[in-house]
């Protein structure tokens, strides 16, 4: 007996035969255009920016081997981009296996490179050696030059494939060899061809701490042109004292440890302030690898475990007193931590995560025999770290203590939901969102607009503590962050759990004004430092509620900025009965689900993190305790701000 299905189509699925045919093989660098996101992460703004560390990370791999001491960046007006350095060129002849030019077979070849063991690199950041290739294959067009031996060679490409061979430019005779790669990104494949200035430059900046004496030049001539220069003699202990800028170091001078074991280059920089937040940054072959690895757990272990050591020499810590935590010892730590060796195992090309185990042990036994020395030799420091570590010991054996209060009530338990909350029906978080919302007076809009199935309404009074300024036993006995952490059933710091989340979105819905900018602000501020993983896993947005109404006898025009409502008037218009709306509560619920709420037709900013670094700088520079970082930040922003009466 034969059944016979039907399909969404109509057409019988016994007909719909999968056999060797169905199988398809791309060829080439087909598959890096059809799949983008494998390669480079993303088609958005970060895999733009991905093209040009890809090639950056090249020259920089020169100046690791001692080859380069400069590295230019040049962004065009039409969005193309040029990377030259002063390196050993790419090889030109020809390649025995591929039967093309070297230079030919490093850009259209998938794994080609000289970072597989054969000598071109002792270490690399191009691990995978399909960076240029990608670059290629991503790119409306390419064309690279090499300057080799007295000579000029170029050769260009379109969207990977080349125009032509590999020419010998002549009458051209360079002074020094080098390698020059021009790109334009294919309109195609991304999304947007608009390059973050500021982003790039901290990659570049990071860079050049990273690789002592490399000088890497960063022009962009769109718009009005930018220029940075980067150049560091000290390396990573110049990279310490910048993210440690207005933040009250400890002590004057970053502690330096240094040295080579089994042909593993470490380097590792720290210094303490008065903050409560750890500032932490790995690499690996220069690449940061933003989700540590094993040099990250072998430079903490060895750190707790130095501390205590030394705690327990210097009697700052009795024979029954307990250890102190890792937490306790990395408040307030900024810290760089660097290796460099050959082969590196990265976990996939966006090398986010240093795989390699043996790299763990050899930082732990350099780190803990270093700093225990140091120590020693500066019993000053030494103290003031441990008292450091001490103080926040207490305050975190307070703040267990809290909430161990706090959960023998249940609310933390999620047995007893605030009273405050206006929960919506729906159970899966896939199908739920909360709103956190400014004051009783929205709050109750809110609620009244809302759809009682999906939205959940959090009014919350007033402005919330700002966490920057506190530590965890403070913040726990803050009731608005207690009813705050009650809704949203994840719990917080180490205790977080991202699969308790009672919400797929958690919106921040305040008032268009200058209160409404502090107090979304300050939850920032919050999620950012005590629950990153909603950042990170995309829960976190923010409502654009209108700024105006524009109505005309019956039909009304919604006006989210400044911007819009002078484009609204940039055609004449009669008879226009202009509204500003600056509190959430002006709007009557009607008014605020069709502009705020309705999800097919409302506008949400998704929080992300694009820049780790330069997201902690803000942080700390704008709601910490250090009021000249912030006053700087102010007059320099001044002229751009605008007055909100």
């Amino acid at each position: 007996m034969t059944t016979t299905a039907r399909r969404a189509d109509g057409t019988n699925a016994q007909n719909a035969e999968y056999t060797a045919a169905n199988i398809q093989v791309l060829e080439g660098l087909e598959a890096v255009r059809r799949r983008p996101g494998m390669y480079i992460g993303s088609t958005d703004q970060r895999g733009l920016h991905h093209l040009i560390y890809e090639i950056v990370d090249n020259a920089v791999d020169e100046a690791m081997a001692g080859f380069c001491d400069r590295v230019e960046v040049l962004i065009q007006p039409d969005g193309s981009v040029s990377i030259q350095d002063n390196g050993r060129g790419i090889p030109v002849d020809r390649h025995e296996k591929t039967g093309l030019s070297a230079l030919e077979t490093v850009l259209t070849v998938l794994h080609a490179g000289g970072k597989f063991g054969g000598g071109g690199y002792k270490v690399s950041g191009g691990l995978h050696g399909v960076g240029a290739s990608v670059v290629n294959a991503l790119s409306e067009e390419l064309t690279a030059e090499v300057a080799k031996d007295g000579a000029l060679y170029r050769q260009s490409y379109q969207r990977g494939a080349p125009t032509g061979s590999l020419e010998k430019v002549r009458g051209e005779k360079p002074e020094q060899n080098g390698t020059r790669i021009s790109f334009k990104p294919d309109s195609e494949i991304f999304e947007t061809l608009d390059y973050d200035f500021a982003t790039l430059a901290a990659r570049f900046r990071e860079m050049a701490y990273l690789t002592k004496g490399l000088w890497i030049q960063f022009i962009d001539l769109r718009g009005d042109g930018q220029e940075q220069n980067f150049y560091f003699d000290s390396g990573i202990e110049a990279y310490v004292r910048h993210v440690n800028r207005g933040r009250n170091p400890l002590h004057a001078d970053p502690i330096v440890i240094q040295g080579e074991r089994d042909n593993i280059s470490i380097e590792v920089a720290l210094q303490y302030n008065g903050s409560f937040s750890e500032s932490v940054h790995s690499f690996a072959n220069c690449i940061n690898t933003i989700d540590g690895g094993s040099h990250m757990t072998g430079f903490r272990s060895a750190l707790t475990r130095a501390l205590n050591d030394y705690a327990r020499r210097a009697k700052l810590l009795k024979d029954d007193d307990p250890n102190l935590s890792g937490d306790d010892v990395r408040e307030g730590l900024s810290a760089v931590i660097s290796v460099k060796l050959p082969e590196p195992q990265f976990e996939g090309q966006t090398k986010t995560r240093l795989g390699s185990p043996e790299v763990k042990g050899l930082v732990d036994s350099l780190v803990a025999a270093s700093l225990n020395t140091y120590l020693d030799e500066n019993p000053a420091v030494g103290r003031r770290i441990i008292e450091k570590a001490l103080t926040a010991s207490r305050a975190r054996e307070a703040a267990r203590k809290a909430r161990d209060l706090v959960q023998r009530k249940g609310v933390l338990e999620g047995s007893m939901l605030p009273g405050k909350l206006a929960d919506c029906s729906e159970s899966n978080p896939e199908y739920s969102e909360i709103y956190l919302v400014e004051g009783e007076s929205a709050g109750g809009s809110a609620k009244s607009a809302r759809d009682r199935r999906t939205q959940a309404i959090l009014p919350l009074r007033g402005k919330i503590l700002n966490v920057e300024k506190a530590r965890l036993d403070k913040m726990l006995a803050h009731e608005e962050i207690r009813v705050l952490i009650t809704a949203l059933g994840t719990g917080f710091g180490d205790d977080f759990d991202i699969a308790k989340l009672r919400y797929g979105k958690v919106i921040i819905m305040t008032d268009a004004d200058v209160d409404g900018a502090h107090i979304r602000t300050l939850l920032l501020t919050f999620f950012y430092r005590f629950m990153p993983e909603l950042i990170d896993h995309g829960h976190l947005y923010i409502a654009q509620p209108p700024l105006y109404s524009a109505q005309q006898g019956r039909n009304v025009t919604w006006l989210y900025s400044d911007a819009e409502r002078e484009a609204f008037f940039s055609v004449e218009r009669k008879n226009v009965n202009m509204q500003r709306y600056k509190g959430l509560g002006e709007m009557n619920p009607d008014q605020l689900w069709t502009t705020t709420m309705d999800p097919a037709t409302r506008s949400l900013l998704k929080v992300e993190v694009n820049d780790a670094e330069r997201a902690d700088d803000l942080f700390t520079k704008l709601m910490g305790d250090e009021v000249p970082p912030r006053k700087s930040f102010i007059m320099t922003h001044a002229l751009s701000a605008t007055l909100d009466v």
